[in-house]
């Protein structure tokens, strides 16, 4: 592997990915800097599914320019599980109540439905689930979490998303209100990202 390409255009996913990938010693790319263009439709019923289809999907697309032969495609799919909502918005997070409806919309529809719900009832989840396609044709799919409840108001500029209204509780602030240091370090993308890690260092030295 000489390349990582990241399957998304999102540079607020890249920000986080380059910080806890950067020294590895392989380039990473997103799809958009490589330039590959391909669409991969998520049709899966869980993260895990549509991690793998979207890596699949873009690594066939990766495989057909030279320069990317080599090149190993991650992918992720994450989302939000509200417990007291049925696990929703959970795998529609991007596209809840329409892909092109501002965060702070999606965000306080949320906070409406949940209005006078107590704390203990309130639980909730990010989700990310990675996965990785490499060259010799092999993949691997890993979850990464972060636990906390549904806060009561938006607040935060630090996060993107649901972030703002994710409350962490033993931190006494939303996800949103964390450096991006600590926030690396606790959530469901750090944690999906570290576990890759490991599966790309091993396959590194074999």
């Amino acid at each position: 592997m000489d390349k990582i390409i990241f399957a998304t255009g999102n540079e607020h996913k890249m920000v986080e990915i380059r910080m806890i990938l950067e020294d590895l010693g392989i380039e990473v790319l997103s799809q958009r800097e490589a330039g590959i263009e391909a669409e991969v439709v998520e049709d899966g019923t869980t993260f895990e599914e549509n991690a793998l289809i979207k890596a699949k999907g873009i690594a066939a697309a990766a495989r057909q320019m030279p320069e990317y032969e080599n090149a190993v495609i991650l992918a992720d799919d994450s989302g939000l599980e509200i417990d007291y909502l049925n696990k929703e918005p959970g795998i529609y997070s991007a596209r809840y109540m329409g892909e092109d409806t501002s965060y702070d919309i999606k965000n306080q529809a949320l906070l409406d439905r949940l209005s006078g719900v107590e704390d203990e009832k309130r639980t909730a989840r990010f989700v990310c689930a990675i996965a990785a396609a490499f060259p010799d044709g092999t993949s691997e799919v890993v979850r990464g979490t972060m636990e906390g409840i549904i806060g009561h108001e938006i607040i935060g500029a630090n996060g993107f998303g649901y972030d703002p209204i994710f409350f962490l509780p033993e931190y006494g602030c939303t996800s949103a209100q964390l450096a991006p240091e600590k926030k690396n370090e606790l959530s469901h993308r750090g944690e999906g990202l570290r576990k890759m890690r490991s599966i790309l260092e091993s396959k590194a030295l074999r």
